[in-house]
């Protein structure tokens, strides 16, 4: 009998997987939990479709001390309270583990890239040999030509609860991006119809990506994480073809005569 078992295939009853999901990140600046709290509810107001119900990373790597239990805590609950619901913390030195573990919350390392320059992650000076740092910035370039092999062409259109991930290159959609899909791309995005869901340029942090698109009614659009949503965007704009880009920080779309 446990020789038939054992042979016997096993089929799991639920399949795990890690991959790309939509994951909002808030970075902590100042920690005034009530003008979080007051922001966090104005952006689910302006936007409830993009925001309401939101699944929301909450990164503390801003500060240059962690918040007691008790704060972190009042935050937490008044950001579900705007709207959002916080899933996790960010990154962590072992003091943000622990305080992820008295918040009940599991610790995600993924956006620490985004935020902190790459010398801050190089060797302390005392070290002896501070020049490697420098040489492994050099694979920079080589990044850049990652990005320069084909990009990805999306032929068919990107329909409502689709996403679509170019991985360390440009994306080149020939047709629609409907409301509700959403197209990510390490580098550019270059959208032939028009995009009426969400487009998220530069993912990886390439602040020199650009978005282009023949008629613009985007739910979303970011690069390297710095987003507008349409309530933001000046009506005008609204059906147009647009270029948008990253300019010190600030986020520009104007029209393309």
């Amino acid at each position: 009998m446990s020789v038939t078992r054992a042979s016997m295939d096993y089929e799991q009853a639920g399949e795990l997987k890690i991959g790309q999901v939509g994951i909002a990140n808030l970075r902590i600046r100042t920690l005034d939990v009530d003008q979080l709290i007051r922001e966090m509810r104005e952006r689910v107001e302006r936007a409830p479709k993009l925001f309401g119900r939101a699944a929301v990373i909450v990164d503390f790597g801003g500060l240059t001390r962690l918040p007691d239990a008790d704060t972190a805590r009042a935050l937490i609950d008044g950001l579900r309270g705007a709207g959002v619901i916080p899933v996790a913390l960010a990154y962590g030195t072992r003091e943000t583990e622990t305080l992820a573990e008295q918040l009940g919350l599991p610790l995600l390392a993924k956006f620490r890239a985004q935020y902190e320059p790459v010398a801050q992650a190089a060797p302390a000076p005392a070290r002896a040999a501070p020049e490697p740092a420098p040489a492994k910035a050099a694979p920079a370039p080589a990044a850049k030509a990652a990005d320069a092999k084909p990009g990805l062409v999306q032929k068919t259109p990107v329909r409502s609860g689709q996403q679509l991930y170019a991985e360390n290159r440009d994306l080149t959609v020939l047709s629609t991006v409907g409301a509700g899909a959403e197209v990510i791309s390490d580098g550019s995005i270059h959208i032939y119809g028009a995009l009426r869901g969400r487009a998220l340029a530069g993912a990886r942090g390439n602040a020199d990506a650009r978005i282009f698109c023949r008629e613009f009614h985007a739910e979303l659009v970011a690069i390297a994480g710095h987003y507008k949503v349409m309530e933001e965007v000046p009506k005008e704009l609204r059906g147009k073809a647009v270029q948008i880009w990253l300019d010190q920080d600030q986020l520009k779309i104007v029209a393309q005569d």
